[in-house]
């Protein structure tokens, strides 16, 4: 079931979108509350604040109803945008869970402030035309008293949870299969979200900064683009830890180029994604070998698929066709899919499910929820996320080491 929640009036949303001043730095204009929404690259991108409209869409078909609910929205919307940019007009930011259930959100916020392409601009909803608030820059308040819970017995299990993955996978049971571990940082007192927002940001800028409905992180991996009729996917399967020594990076990230056993992995994720687009693309771009994405703590194989969109269709159901991807499941997916929900152990919730937002016009950018952390009801518990690709050749002590390298932005965005 699905359930939407306003403030019960039948009205259409009125929005307006307005040029202003460069508003500096976006994440500190994001009020100390819950209903803080962020989506930040580079500096650019969109953050927001208030809810005029909710929607949370449940179970296997979540991704259908709600791309339902936002075409509903959108057509009886009254909408002036004075911008026409992506992130301008009607705009909804989303988090979806990795798996069925319950806990995808997607939210209208009544302010959103953005800049792109060297402008900016203000948009308020609602359901009448209101003016465009003051704006402030606000400083979060530090985390306080971290402490996290990573015994040895925990990591332990992870490790024997690998090994029993790497035998059904060399017992030709699927190919690959990508399992998360989590782990819980506590706090003495509730956290402001927009602190890690900020560190992660300005830590890992070519990474998309995000926060909704507490879960955030700052991702690497587009899951889909679209653009004007351009649909881009960035893939991204096969990681090493940076050491530091840049002499020393450009050997391993050469390394990491010939890795049959990373390449492998790459591969599966690529054609994963290929094949999901393919049925809504045409002229289709899919590199023969990926390239090497340097990132401050780890490296990363990447492609970018890249194609032309065949149908009037929106970003959502782009999102429907390509979640999971080998990148966050496994292959073949509803294999991996299955071995995951066996042996993992592990309520996923949005982890590695899709994160971003959408426009009137279909437009919008999907991440996937990765180096990512979902911050409890009591506001003093953050559940932190990461994952590896396990493939037949896997060592369970390497791919321990990979999940520890991929938890240090936030870990470190949290101390």
């Amino acid at each position: 079931m699905s359930t939407l929640a306003t403030d019960g009036r039948s009205e259409p949303l009125v929005v307006r979108s307005r040029a202003i001043d460069d508003p500096g730095d976006l994440l500190t204009l994001l009020p100390p509350t819950p209903d803080a929404l962020a989506w930040v690259h580079g500096g650019d991108g969109i953050v927001g604040w208030g809810r005029a409209a909710t929607f949370s869409p449940d179970g296997d078909d979540r991704f259908e109803a709600a791309d339902d609910w936002w075409a509903e929205t959108v057509d009886s919307a009254v909408v002036r945008d004075e911008i026409r940019l992506p992130g301008s007009g009607l705009v909804a930011f989303g988090s979806f869970t990795f798996a069925g259930g319950t806990g995808s959100t997607i939210v209208v916020p009544e302010v959103i402030v953005g800049r792109r392409d060297g402008r900016s601009w203000i948009t308020t909803i609602g359901r009448t035309l209101a003016p465009a608030p003051d704006l402030e820059h606000r400083s979060p308040a530090a985390p306080a008293g971290t402490r996290v819970a990573d015994d040895p017995e925990r990591r332990a299990a992870w490790s024997q949870t690998v090994d029993r993955a790497v035998r059904r996978i060399q017992a030709g049971a699927l190919d690959k299969v990508v399992l998360a571990r989590s782990v819980e940082a506590r706090f003495d007192e509730a956290l402001d979200v927009r602190s890690p927002l900020s560190r992660l940001a300005a830590g890992y800028p070519s990474c998309w900064t995000f926060h909704v409905d507490g879960f955030f992180g700052s991702t690497p991996e587009m899951l889909v683009r679209l653009q004007g009729g351009l649909v881009t996917s960035r893939v991204l399967a096969g990681t090493i830890r940076r050491t530091g020594d840049d002499a020393r990076d450009l050997g391993l990230a050469a390394s990491l180029a010939r890795s049959s056993k990373d390449l492998e992995e790459h591969e599966y994720a690529v054609r994963s994604v290929a094949d999901a687009l393919a049925p809504h693309c045409t002229g289709m771009n899919v590199p023969e070998a990926p390239f090497v994405l340097h990132l401050p703590n780890v490296m990363h194989l990447a492609t970018d698929v890249t194609g032309v969109l065949r149908e009037e269709a929106g970003a959502l159901s782009l999102v429907a066709s390509l979640h999971p991807s080998a990148a966050v499941g496994g292959t073949p997916t509803a294999e991996a899919v299955r071995l995951i929900a066996e042996i993992e152990e592990l309520d996923r919730g949005r982890y590695a499910g899709p994160v971003g937002w959408i426009g009137a016009s279909g437009d919008g950018e999907w991440g996937i929820g990765l180096r990512s952390a979902q911050l409890c009801k009591d506001g003093r518990t953050a559940r932190m996320y990461a994952g590896c690709g396990i493939v037949a050749d896997s060592s369970p002590a390497d791919e321990l080491a990979e999940a520890d390298a991929k938890l240090i932005p936030v870990r470190d965005a949290l101390r």
